[in-house]
């Protein structure tokens, strides 16, 4: 037993594990911006079929690590409508998890704690009529950063403020056909959060 005694010790330590942790439920705008999907024909719009702006909201777990430096699990769920020629098909889901880094302002200890993020991300597009339990969507992987702050309003309890960006593929709902599809599908995230320390 004496010889496992110092793995032991560097492992309950907290050297190599987080210092504290926090949950929040965020929510609030997902503004999306080069949402135009593709053209219909040759010679259409690549917004012939295009989402539009909705709500988000989701779930972060967050732990520190030493200094300035954390990380952050994300679940989030958003609300956005596939329109095709001008006619709105109808609402659909983007379920979407991710990593990121964040990088504080202020030490541990701060009541605010202003910080910029970075992460990778993946999302799952679920078309009107269909689950992404039943394995229906178009899977897409992407990055985002932004900035936000967070309030230590009691020991116990958090708010906080986020601004993000994430930028990743765009969904293909219709097997290829579609026209004109370029570039990357921007989705900006503004939200607000409440949450629990420990």
């Amino acid at each position: 037993m004496r010889r496992y005694l110092p793995i032991l010790m560097v492992v309950f330590s907290g050297a190599l594990w987080a210092q504290s942790a926090d949950l929040y439920f965020v929510a609030g705008e997902s503004i999306l911006s080069n949402n135009g999907l593709g053209a219909l024909t040759a010679t259409g719009n690549q917004k012939d079929v295009h989402l539009d702006n909705g709500f988000r909201f989701g779930f972060r777990f967050g732990w520190n690590s030493a200094g300035h430096m954390g990380h952050e699990i994300q679940y989030a769920y958003s609300r956005t409508h596939l329109i095709i020629s001008g006619t709105d098909i109808g609402g659909m889901a983007i379920h979407e998890g991710g990593y990121n880094f964040l990088l504080y302002a202020t030490p541990e200890e701060a009541r605010f704690r202003p910080f910029g993020t970075v992460g990778v991300h993946f999302a799952n597009f679920v078309p009107p009529g269909s689950s992404a339990t039943s394995g229906g969507g178009s899977n897409k992987f992407g990055f985002n950063y932004g900035a936000g702050v967070k309030v230590k309003v009691t020991s116990l309890f958090g708010l906080r403020f986020d601004v993000r960006q994430y930028q990743m593929g765009k969904p293909d709902f219709f097997g290829g056909t579609l026209f004109s599809r370029s570039g990357l599908l921007r989705q900006t995230e503004v939200s607000a959060g409440v949450g629990i320390h420990f």
